[in-house]
């Protein structure tokens, strides 16, 4: 355990008084550790397997909507799920500033703190590289997950967080506009293209026609970048594609994600202590609009999985809407108390994507052999997926109440 988070503000929630010598840090921001706790529970919410019920109750609409809600749509679009890796990057851009100028009032040095975020890279960019192999025969190194895009471009983000507003914003539309350029300039699959050769059913309902078709699945840029550079690392066999589209490139426009992360932080900052709902609900239609120009102009579709631009601006909105709304409930209403539970996951967030990720089976398996498949299917055979992931959504919960008793705070 170290002293501050790429994923949370790194002032020291727990310390009630100042060091002698420095300024006391500002109140936590407890709205922003409750966003950060319900994009966790989003992502630890997968175990209570909504699309398993659902499939057991084809006529019901609530479990419909519940499934669509908790798996990603298949190419455009969004779902409640899809809005997990933005907000979590988001997020971490967030955190930026406040980490920066806790840092400052200890007296640190800008070249100090530049190497201890490489660093972080480093950490966050193995630790992804590091979850995913854990079912492997040998290291699967892959760049796609959201560890390892943060991790890429986290040291960026870092050095933009200096940069006056101004550039922020000049910095985020050249990231943009340079990767939409480098996407459209790439030869768009032509009429005899073979699909199947990279995963992709001939008659899949994705299939972009004219200039969209720049950003169709496995026959894009990023595709081409990745069947060269992921087959520089060991692999079992060659990489030929990535099953869900997926992309290690995707980190530039993350990079933006986390950059419209670092401006709310900096609102933030700038209106204490005041709320800036405002500039957030503004940015929040602002982004939201000009990602539907985009997709609906044909100029660039809103894709998630290979993090188009035209998403960077649209999931960027939804980041903002959320802020808002968190801000409002949160802060601005003072209900803190009701934000409770998620302030638990959210001031342990590393915590929390470790045990989902880790401890799963452990404990999906401990329930099944101390309770019984009679116990869990108490409520039907049909339900038992859905009981039994709220017995672990439980668990999880406590374990990291626990911590948070405790005051241990897993960070990097």
């Amino acid at each position: 355990m170290v002293t501050s988070s790429a994923v949370s503000p790194s002032y020291d929630a727990t310390r009630s008084t100042p060091e002698k010598g420095i300024p006391a840090p500002p109140p936590r921001n407890v709205a922003v550790d409750a966003y950060r706790g319900l994009v966790m529970v989003l992502m630890m919410g997968e175990v209570m397997r909504f699309a398993d019920v659902a499939r057991s109750f084809p006529q019901s609409t609530f479990w419909r909507i519940l499934a669509y809600n908790q798996t990603h749509v298949e190419w455009a679009g969004m779902s409640l799920h899809d809005t997990i890796q933005p907000g979590f990057t988001f997020l971490a851009g967030v955190a930026l500033p406040y980490s920066i100028r806790s840092r400052q009032r200890k007296g640190e040095s800008f070249t100090h703190m530049l190497l201890h975020t490489m660093w972080r890279s480093f950490l966050l960019i193995a630790l992804g590289i590091f979850l995913r192999s854990t079912d492997g025969p040998i290291t699967y190194y892959t760049f796609e997950d959201t560890l390892t895009q943060i991790g890429l471009g986290y040291t960026f983000a870092f050095l933009l967080t200096f940069a006056k507003a101004r550039w922020q914003w000049i910095s985020l539309a050249l990231i943009l506009f340079a990767y939409w350029l480098a996407w459209a300039l790439y030869p768009a699959p032509g009429a005899n293209f073979n699909w199947a050769a990279v995963g992709v059913a001939p008659d899949w309902h994705h299939i972009y026609s004219g200039f969209a078709s720049h950003w169709n699945k496995n026959s894009n840029f990023g595709q081409a970048f990745d069947v060269w550079f992921l087959n520089l690392f060991p692999r079992t066999s060659r990489f030929a594609f990535n099953g869900g589209g997926y992309l290690t490139l995707s980190f530039i426009p993350t990079l933006g994600t986390m950059l419209l992360g670092v401006i709310a932080g900096r609102w933030f900052h700038e209106a204490t202590p005041n709320i800036p709902l405002r500039k957030f609900a503004l940015a929040a239609v602002a982004l939201m609009a000009a990602g539907l120009v985009l997709h609906f102009t044909g100029i660039c579709p809103i894709v998630k999985r290979i993090w188009t631009p035209s998403w960077t601006l649209w999931s960027g909105g939804v980041c903002f809407l959320f802020l808002a709304a968190f801000s409002w409930i949160v802060d601005a209403k003072k209900n803190q108390r009701l934000a409770f539970p998620l302030v638990v996951v959210g001031m342990n967030s590393i915590a929390a994507y470790l045990i989902a990720h880790l401890w799963e089976e452990f404990i999906l398996s401990s329930f099944r052999i101390h309770l019984g498949m009679r116990v869990l299917n108490a409520f039907g055979a049909a339900l038992e997926p859905f009981f039994l992931g709220v017995l672990t959504m439980a668990a999880y919960w406590l374990i990291l109440y626990w911590m948070y008793r405790k005051r241990i705070f897993i960070r990097i």
